[in-house]
Order: structure tokens, then sequence, then C-alpha cells
């Protein structure tokens, strides 16, 4: 099993620093739901809502967002250039230390 570090800023402003396997093919949003926080994933991983929505942080290179997920952003609240969907970014070796904040929910 390999394992990367990733470090996602919860709404409060509160690091933490989490276990994400490589080899399960797990998106950034079921890691946060496993460590319990604050990301509810209303549509299962589907780019479909965007209770995912996440900044990323950190300089690492990522896939280019899809349509659907441009689409979903679109929609969005609080969007920012940086602004992606937890459940379209899988975890890779090349994340190690992806730094995410979670984007506040709409109201």
């Amino acid at each position: 099993m390999s394992d990367i570090t990733v470090h996602i800023i919860d709404r409060e402003g509160v690091q933490h620093d989490v276990a994400a396997p490589t080899d399960m093919n797990m998106n950034l949003m079921e890691v946060c739901k496993a460590y319990e926080l604050p990301v509810k994933g209303t549509c299962g991983g589907m780019a479909m809502c965007a209770s995912c929505h996440c900044y990323i942080e950190s300089d690492h290179d990522l896939n280019e967002p899809s349509e659907d997920e441009e689409d979903m952003l679109d929609q969005a609240f609080f969007v920012e250039d940086n602004s992606r969907l937890g459940c379209q970014i899988f975890m890779a070796p090349e994340l190690d230390g992806l730094t995410v904040r979670l984007a506040e929910e709409s109201e």
C-alpha cells in the first residue's frame, strides 16, 4: 500500500494532515469523508453537485477539469481561480503534499 500525505484546511482554518492511499482509486472527496471532514459528496462523485468544492492551495500539477466539472463550478458559490471539485481529484503519488482548503458552503 502506498500512501501520500494530503493537507486539508477545514472551514475553520484548521489544517488536517491525512494519509491517502494511492492504490485504491480514491478521490479527494472520499478521503475527506473517510476522515469525517465536512464534505457531503451529495452526488456520490459524479461531478453533478458542488458539495465537495475546494481550493487548491499548493503548486501541484493536476489534470485539467473536465467539461462536466467546469459546468458544475460555473454554478457553484464562492468560485475562485483555484477551485476544483474534490471528487475529480484522484489520489496519485505525484500529489504527495497536496494542500487544499474546503470551500464555504452555500447558504
